[in-house]
C-alpha cells in the first residue's frame, strides 16, 4: 500500500473535501467522507464518483472504477470517521465551525489517529486549542482543483512534531503530489503570496487599468503562470478570497485590505465558478 493509513477520512464533502477524498482513493486508501446530513453525504459521493470517472477518461486511474469506488464510504457526523487513522477536516473557513468539528473529531478518533485541517489561512495553533494537548495535529493545505494540483502545503503548528511532519511528507508523496513545509504563520506561504497578487489584480480591474482577460493574459504569457490571478480567484471562490483577505488584514495589516469591488461582488452573490459568475462567466460549474 501507499504509506497512508489503511483507512482515511474527510469531514466535509464539498469541492475541496471531495477532491481530497478522490486523491486518497487513488492512492489506495479506504476513504470515509462525512457530511452533516444524508443529502449532503449523497451529493459528496456523487462528486467523488464524477472525479474518479474523469480520472478514468484521462487514463490516470490505476484500477477499474468499481474497485476504486468500492473503497468509498459516506456517512454523517464525526462518528462516521471513528475508525480512520488520518482525518482531514475540510469545512468552510469559519473559525468557530472548524473548532466545533475538530473537537467532535478529537472525541471519537483513536488516540494514535492523526487529525489534519485543510485551512488555507487560519492559524493551526489557534485551531489546536479545540483539541486535547496530545492529539497529533497539523495543516494539510490542498489546492483547488485537487486532482490537477501538484502541491500540498504541510503546516507545522506549535505542537506538531518533526516526526509527524515527515510522515505527512510521505503521505503527500503517496498521493503523487509535492509537499512544501511551512511554519504556522498567517496565510502560510501560498495563500499569503497568492492573495497579494489576486487583490492587486482586483484593484486593477476596479481602477479600470485593464480587463480581467488582459490582466490574466499578462501573467500567463508574461510570467508563465498556469492561470491568471482573476480566473484563479473565480476558481477558489470570491467569498473564500474575501474571508482570507479579512483574516490577513486583521493579522498582518492594511496591505491585505479587500478592495471594494471584491466585497461588492460577494454581496451580489458573484462568487466565481460555483455560482456561474465572478470576474468571468462560467457555464461549467
Amino acid at each position: 500500500m501507499s504509506g497512508l493509513p489503511e483507512r482515511t477520512g474527510v469531514l466535509g464533502g464539498g469541492r475541496m473535501g471531495s477532491g481530497i477524498a478522490h486523491a486518497l482513493l487513488l492512492a489506495g486508501s479506504h476513504v470515509v467522507v462525512a457530511e452533516s446530513d444524508e443529502a449532503r453525504a449523497a451529493a459528496a459521493r456523487e462528486r467523488v464518483a464524477d472525479a474518479v470517472g474523469a480520472s478514468e477518461r484521462r487514463g490516470t486511474l490505476p484500477e477499474p472504477v468499481d474497485a476504486v469506488l468500492a473503497r468509498l464510504t459516506t456517512g454523517t457526523g464525526a462518528a462516521a470517521l471513528a475508525g480512520c487513522g488520518l482525518v482531514v477536516e475540510a469545512v468552510p473557513e469559519d473559525p468557530a465551525l472548524k473548532a466545533q468539528v475538530l473537537a467532535a473529531l478529537d472525541a471519537v478518533l483513536a488516540d494514535d489517529a492523526v487529525l489534519a485541517t485543510n485551512t488555507s489561512s487560519l492559524g493551526v495553533g489557534e485551531l489546536a486549542a479545540a483539541l486535547r494537548p496530545d492529539r497529533a495535529f497539523l495543516g494539510l493545505h490542498f489546492f483547488n482543483p485537487v486532482p490537477a494540483s501538484a502541491l500540498v502545503e504541510v503546516v507545522a503548528g506549535p505542537g506538531t512534531g518533526d516526526a509527524l511532519v515527515e510522515r505527512a511528507r510521505g503521505w503527500v508523496e503517496a498521493l503523487g503530489k509535492t509537499a512544501v513545509v511551512v511554519r504556522d504563520a498567517p496565510g502560510f506561504a501560498s495563500s499569503r503570496l497568492g492573495l497579494a497578487l489576486g487583490l492587486e489584480a482586483v484593484r486593477m480591474v476596479e481602477e479600470g487599468v485593464a480587463s480581467p482577460e488582459d490582466i490574466d493574459a499578462a501573467m500567463v504569457l508574461g510570467y508563465r503562470h498556469p492561470v491568471g490571478p482573476l480566473r484563479l480567484t473565480d476558481l477558489v471562490g470570491l467569498d473564500v478570497r474575501l474571508g482570507i483577505a479579512e483574516h490577513l488584514e486583521r493579522t498582518l495589516g492594511p496591505r491585505f485590505a479587500p478592495p471594494a469591488l471584491l466585497r461588492d461582488k460577494v454581496a451580489r452573490g458573484e462568487l466565481g465558478r460555483k455560482t456561474g459568475r465572478g470576474f468571468y462567466e462560467w457555464e461549467d460549474r
